[in-house]
């Protein structure tokens, strides 16, 4: 015991080294005066790891506990957390209800752009132009539409869009990220929808075209897990197409007919798994939903109680077609009930909270520092996507996109 400290005793009396660091002070690690040692010695040796924090600090004291302690120091120090952020986590969403329900494919779909590629026109001496894809989802089949397209502006996308609903019918709901082009086009069908409720007294057609406007439905920005269905589509697309033409630039014609060949093996991959039972020689696919019922046509009263000699030639496609759907809910629609990542549920985050915005075009140092001004609760009561200020104004991101910073106070770095 020095000056009624009690001090490490051990066997280092004969060593060459200060006396400090033969008998150091022992510390309480439940102290704060422990705390604050730590952290002073963590801060002086430039923000060390836990190995050279532990041999530092023994060099005067003892904190009883020191790795945990020194764990504890460097996970609550925010210039630590800055370098290398650890973003949210919540309990993985239900599926909504546009992926569970039952429809004729394409009328619920989800839409990303990818590109860009480069094409060739048949002039001679023609250098590459790039052009891009718009790739269109069907949420309840995981069909897949491909459309070329040789820009990202708004009307690039509204011409693909006219092209898509002219052979696969015009959907309902069209869900996809805050690009601006979606957005653009998104304003532009809701002019158009405006005009037409203006002269719905001039003629009933007008008032029925209104009623078929599309609905767009806007995932928050930058935020990829929202969309998973289009990105998986996107990946698949991109892996096909890097495989078949490597770095080479097709002519146009023959960009379009590789799109849709990629197309139809997109819309050949099993939606199940291949089944066991001999006398089933088919695998469901996207491109049994594709090819079995027109785009116009009306629903049939349902025909799996009838047997199979008693149809109509009519009759038997349509039971055919029930056929198919009893198989999607059955099988595929089961597959979808696991959680296949976020499987626990996290304390939902706080108005107030300190974070910061992940940024993957820029450091971590870098990324923006926001406080949490609003946050949107989910159907299930989990807070998934929140709003927040920084000093470039607000953004609305998903937690998977923030980092919250390990400070009690909710008070800004100094």
């Amino acid at each position: 015991m020095v000056d009624g400290i009690i001090c490490v005793g051990g066997r280092l009396r004969n060593a060459r080294i200060p006396t400090s660091r033969k008998h150091p002070y022992i510390l309480d690690h439940r102290h704060p005066f422990t705390m604050l040692v730590m952290t002073e010695y963590h801060q002086n040796l430039f923000h060390a790891g836990q190995q050279l924090l532990v041999s530092s600090v023994r060099g005067r004291y003892w904190p009883t506990n020191v790795r945990n302690l020194a764990r504890k120091v460097i996970h609550s120090c925010v210039r630590c957390f800055r370098v290398k952020p650890k973003v949210h986590e919540q309990l993985m969403a239900d599926l909504p209800a546009e992926r569970v329900t039952p429809c004729s494919p394409f009328q619920r779909v989800g839409i990303d752009l990818c590109g860009p590629f480069l094409v060739k026109y048949p002039q001679r001496k023609a250098r590459p132009v790039k052009c891009f894809v718009v790739v269109f989802v069907c949420l309840v089949t995981k069909a897949v539409h491909l459309e070329l397209v040789a820009d990202q502006s708004t009307q690039a996308f509204l011409a693909s869009l006219r092209r898509f609903t002219s052979r696969r019918g015009k959907p309902e709901i069209i869900m996809c990220d805050n690009g601006r082009n979606f957005v653009g086009a998104n304003r532009e069908l809701a002019e158009l929808r405006k005009l037409f409720i203006n002269q719905q007294f001039q003629e009933n057609v007008v008032r029925e075209s209104s009623n078929d406007s599309i609905e767009f439905r806007f995932i928050p920005a930058r935020s990829p897990n929202f969309g998973g269905l289009w990105e998986s589509a996107v990946k698949s697309f991109k892996t096909l197409l890097k495989r078949t033409i490597g770095i080479r630039s097709l002519l146009y014609d023959e960009f379009q007919t590789l799109l849709t060949q990629i197309e139809a093996v997109l819309n050949s991959r099993p939606l199940t798994p291949i089944s066991n039972d001999p006398s089933d020689y088919e695998v469901l696919t996207p491109g049994h939903f594709l090819v079995q019922r027109p785009l116009t046509a009306i629903p049939e009263p349902n025909l799996e109680a009838l047997p199979e000699n008693r149809l109509a030639a009519w009759q038997t496609v349509q039971h055919f077609v029930q056929y198919l759907w009893k198989k999607w809910s059955t099988q595929y629609l089961s597959n979808l009930q696991n959680r296949t990542r976020w499987t626990k549920k996290r304390d939902n985050v706080n108005v107030g909270t300190m974070v910061v915005l992940k940024d993957e075009n820029l450091p971590p140092l870098n990324w923006l520092l926001g406080r949490i001004t609003d946050i949107h609760a989910g159907a299930d009561g989990n807070i998934r996507v929140v709003t927040v200020r920084t000093k470039d104004g607000y953004y609305k991101r998903a937690i998977s996109k923030i980092c919250i910073l390990p400070i009690r106070d909710n008070t800004e770095e100094n």
